[in-house]
């Protein structure tokens, strides 16, 4: 419902601020841009799909082969006690507590390729324990915020991007997006789990969030000690070398309990095709009302309200400029990145405002355009509190950028 509102409201904010141009500024251009933005945002949202349908059969058909040779049944049985409390509505060592894994296993490598189509069939299998097929179940709610929550570890392409645009150091925005991402999670974890009584203090989840945290904080301490020139290529190394042997594993596995693997991959592979069929309507209707409300102005203006309403209370608005990309990011994942790379060109890479763009890039995920992915590609129509959640997760990684950004480059 929440969505259906805002949907409209793009559409109907948008009209209201051309036709204020229109006729106090004499915009005679504005409706034909608009117009414009509905065609090229469809022709963008049926590219995309057809751009996934590829990787969505290579990972799927993979994760067949995982099933078959029993390598998910092992994850799901690793992460069970913990995944069990923060999904109870999920049977102990369902295969898709494996999916789930599988998927916040690349966000956190910045392997957002991967990750989608193993998000999309932790959905579906999720989608088959759900018993009101159009309303979004408890645990498709979890997975969901916990998805756009944007836990990175290794932000591999926004660090190419600044190597790209001449950046002395493209990797000193690491450990602040991997602290504004964890804080973001830890958020969406809390809202949900209010929403849903989950015992947060139960021993196991503790248990299980400590040796992340331990973790993250041994990575963090790895690459600060480090010479900053090896930290992208490090992590570039790393991450593919650990996808590339999940997939060693998922087929050796297979071949040793002597599974078909030709067979189980094509199988899972088919489901790939019809996945991405099924999200372009919701894809393309999520994209034209991001397109029309950025190509009238109001994004612009909502940024610019902003920053006087902070001037008025005597705080620095040094990071003013790069609000667009925290904006669009919950919108469009490659609208704020063409916002980050225009930031950092006009006010310089390694200028306050292009780490900032940066750091605001890394902080969060496109949640809008995950819940009509995630949710359209299984029919689910209502969505309860899974936006309001994501949202409040998205606004905490927001400002921990910003505490963030002006304690490491202010």
């Amino acid at each position: 419902m929440v969505l259906n509102y805002l949907w409209a409201a793009f559409f109907l904010i948008a009209f209201v601020i051309a036709l204020f141009q229109l006729i106090f500024f004499q915009d005679v251009d504005i409706f034909q841009k608009l117009v414009a933005s509905t065609f090229d945002n469809a022709k963008l949202g049926f590219e995309i799909s057809l751009g996934l349908t590829g990787v969505m059969t290579l990972w799927l058909g993979l994760m067949k082969v995982g099933e078959r040779g029993g390598v998910v049944a092992i994850l799901a049985r690793l992460v069970g006690p913990f995944f069990h409390r923060l999904f109870p509505e999920i049977p102990n060592n369902h295969p898709v507590y494996g999916s789930i894994l599988m998927n916040f296993s690349a966000n956190m490598l910045g392997l957002d390729n991967a990750a989608t189509p193993l998000g999309l069939k932790a959905m579906k299998e999720m989608q088959e324990l759900n018993p009101d097929k159009e309303t979004a179940s408890n645990a498709q709610i979890m997975f969901l915020v916990l998805n756009t929550s944007g836990l990175t570890i290794i932000p591999i392409s926004i660090m190419v991007f600044r190597a790209q645009l001449g950046a002395a150091d493209p990797s000193d925005i690491f450990i602040p997006i991997l602290l504004a991402t964890f804080f973001s999670t830890v958020v969406g974890l809390i809202a949900v789990a209010l929403y849903q009584r989950i015992n947060l203090f139960d021993k196991v989840i503790l248990a299980y969030l400590g040796t992340l945290l331990v973790l993250i904080g041994g990575l963090i301490y790895y690459f600060s000690i480090i010479p900053q020139e090896q930290v992208s290529v490090i992590s570039t190394v790393a991450s593919n070398v650990i996808l590339f042997s999940i997939i060693i594993s998922f087929i050796g596995l297979a071949l040793a309990r002597k599974v078909n693997v030709y067979e189980a991959f094509i199988e899972g592979a088919k489901e790939g095709f019809s996945v991405a069929i099924t999200i372009i309507p919701y894809l393309v209707a999520i994209l034209v009302a991001i397109g029309v409300f950025r190509t009238s102005g109001a994004l612009d203006m909502l940024v610019d309200g902003i920053g006087y309403l902070i001037g008025l209370t005597g705080m620095n608005t040094d990071f003013v400029p790069a609000l667009p990309v925290a904006f669009m990011k919950p919108l469009s994942g490659s609208g704020a990145r063409g916002l980050m790379v225009e930031a950092m060109t006009n006010y310089g890479v390694d200028s306050f405002v292009g780490r900032m763009s940066s750091v605001f890039q890394g902080s969060t995920e496109t949640t809008f355009y995950v819940l009509a992915v995630y949710f359209g590609s299984v029919g689910v129509r209502r969505s309860r509190y899974a936006l309001t959640c994501g949202l409040i997760a998205d606004f905490a990684g927001v400002i921990a950028a910003i505490f963030i950004a002006y304690l490491f480059f202010h």
